[in-house]
């Protein structure tokens, strides 16, 4: 394999050793990032999320781990503070108005708790089944139709 460059060998084996031209500022634009803040404002979108969706799923918990929950995700949410990662400093870096924010979750909450509980009815025993007329099926068969249905 021959490589024609044009240059002979000396010229070839001393332009290995010679510096390459680079400005700094070609040199730091590898290690820039391509958009300000990007990741750090990923991270505040997800601890927002985060802390809506732990407030309204935990709204109505009843044990200790879900009522704490709950609880830390209001705390947070109702705080005024001025930390790095408080809720208004992650509104307002993420272009949201805290105030806004709190008076939704605070109007979400009102209405989740107006309105009634859907309460789900379990059946615990078994209906009485009526038997139609030249249907007849040993018990195997019918516990085998069950568990095709319940696929």
């Amino acid at each position: 394999m021959s490589y024609d460059t044009g240059f002979s060998m000396d010229e070839r084996v001393t332009s290995l050793f010679q510096p390459d031209t680079l400005l700094p500022e070609q040199f730091l634009d590898t290690y820039r990032r391509k958009q300000h803040l990007e990741p750090e404002k990923k991270l505040m979108l997800a601890i927002l999320e985060d802390d809506i969706a732990c407030f309204q799923k935990y709204l109505f918990a009843r044990d200790g781990k879900g009522k704490s929950l709950f609880r830390e995700a209001e705390t947070w949410a109702l705080e005024k503070g001025d930390g790095v990662f408080s809720f208004d400093s992650v509104c307002e870096i993420l272009g949201f108005d805290p105030n806004y924010l709190r008076r939704g979750l605070a109007k979400w909450k009102q209405a989740a708790l107006e309105e009634p509980i859907k309460a789900k009815v379990y059946q615990l025993t078994a209906r009485p089944h009526k038997h139609r007329r030249g249907a007849l099926k040993s018990r195997r068969s019918a516990q085998r139709l069950k568990r095709a249905a319940s696929r």
